[in-house]
């Protein structure tokens, strides 16, 4: 159990004796009793916004010969790993054409590859970049991500493949939010800035004589 941060002692306000609570000022273990560890975590925020979860000891993992695959798979008769759910290949490109080439050389690489259904999938998503003409292929194994791609490479048809999502330019939004007075004057300067100041005038023009304070 990991002790209280940023508080050195109890406070006076609150009658400890009176209950089974305290404060953990030191780290301490926490043995087990023969019932899931439950903890209460609270973080309250300068800016009043508080957060509170509650969290449960998971149970112990059986380890069996399964526990060496990855946990979204198992095998069928033919050894053929099968996924227990959909598995998103996702790709993208800079054009239809290049999506296309893109379905064929991780075709391709996907009929040599050791690994699993869901570790390229991990590795699509989170080492290629998102460019702007995007598909996804959707499988519950090898085979059903190979048709997909088969048919986005051949531009054809196919029910697990999501085409023709065109990542275009979108606006900026800046959103200031919090107590925003952690510096006297911030707001005042940030008004001085070239550009800023601008905007932040037509912004205030907009809500002038619809909000009781200005």
């Amino acid at each position: 159990v990991p002790r209280t941060l940023h508080v050195d002692e109890p406070t006076p306000h609150v009658d400890w004796s009176s209950g089974a609570v305290e404060l953990v000022t030191e780290a301490r273990p926490w043995p087990g009793t023969g019932r899931p560890r439950r903890a209460g975590v609270s973080s309250f925020g300068i800016s009043g916004t508080n957060a509170h979860v509650v969290l449960e000891e998971a149970p112990a993992e059986q380890r069996s010969k399964a526990a060496d695959k990855p946990s979204n798979e198992s095998s069928d008769e033919s050894g053929q790993d099968v996924a227990d759910g959909l598995v998103p290949w996702v790709l993208s490109a800079r054009s239809a054409a290049g999506l296309r080439g893109q379905a064929a050389r991780l075709r391709e690489f996907a009929a040599g590859a050791e690994a699993s259904d869901a570790d390229i999938a991990w590795s699509l998503v989170s080492t290629r970049a998102g460019l702007e003409h995007r598909a996804v292929v959707l499988g519950r194994n090898r085979a059903e991500l190979d048709a997909g791609l088969a048919s986005l490479a051949a531009d054809e048809p196919a029910g697990n493949v999501v085409r023709d999502i065109t990542a275009g330019d979108r606006p900026l939004a800046l959103v200031f939010s919090g107590q925003g007075a952690q510096r006297l004057g911030m707001g005042a300067g940030l008004v001085g800035l070239p550009g800023f100041g601008e905007v932040f005038g037509e912004v205030c023009g907009a809500f002038d004589g619809v909000l009781e304070v200005p």
